[in-house]
């Protein structure tokens, strides 16, 4: 699975790290150290991932974030110092499909990015592309699409896997729990508030009014469901 990563990171000691335990899975690791330089590489080489610290000069990872979410759906992992849960929520809700808090294991780190890169990956040796259908959602699994109502929607890979996982089996309810399971199987640390975030997210992207979702509806005191937007609303 080589793929070429961009890392952003001012700190020499960790990017140096970070490029080892990468190039050593067999990528093609650019390192640069602020987010002005992040933005410009990131728009010139179109990485397959980028590994993004929070905090960098000139322009903040947080903001680096936010303007190439609007851009592109590229995988972003955000490396943070900032352990609150609302730190966390807030890369989260500005399109970051993953973040670690430092410090943190170089293999944690690769595991991150295999995991990502899975996600984003079509897969290519599909002879057909894999569609799910959902009342009007409508997720090509291989090219990586999502369309509501016809038209197409842009996420990333975290709210994509989620989206996907509901959409396998419609109406079926799953719990936070069984969510971050299946999609964070491999960091038993992540928060059900994490869950609600990209829920939260994906209401923004798939409903009209995100307020009365009839798409992804809340079972209250049990989880969420895909359902085929026939239903009474649910928030």
């Amino acid at each position: 699975m080589n793929a070429r990563i961009l890392v952003a990171e001012d700190d020499g000691k960790q990017s140096r790290l970070v490029r080892i335990y990468l190039e050593r899975e067999g990528h093609a690791v650019q390192v640069v150290a602020d987010g002005r330089t992040a933005l410009e590489r990131a728009r010139a080489v179109r990485p397959d991932l980028i590994v993004l610290d929070v905090m960098l000069p000139l322009v903040d990872g947080l903001d680096v974030c936010r303007i190439l979410r609007t851009e592109s759906s590229v995988p972003i992992l955000l490396l943070t110092a900032r352990s609150t849960e609302e730190d966390m929520l807030l890369g989260l809700d500005l399109g970051a499909d993953d973040y670690l808090t430092k410090p943190y294991s170089p293999r944690e780190l690769t595991a991150r990015v295999r995991a990502l890169l899975r996600r984003s990956r079509t897969g290519g040796g599909a002879a057909e592309p894999t569609v799910l259908r959902v009342g009007d959602v409508e997720l090509d699994t291989v090219r990586f699409e999502v369309r509501v109502a016809g038209g197409e929607v842009r996420l990333t890979a975290k709210e994509f896997a989620v989206l996907e996982m509901l959409a396998r089996e419609p109406g079926r309810v799953f719990t936070r729990a069984q969510i971050i399971e299946r999609v964070f199987g491999y960091d038993r640390d992540v928060l059900e508030r994490t869950v609600d975030a990209h829920v939260m997210n994906l209401r923004r992207k798939l409903e009209a009014d995100p307020k009365r979702p009839r798409r992804l509806e809340t079972v209250y005191g049990r989880g969420y469901r895909l359902s085929d937007g026939g239903g009474a609303a649910a928030s």
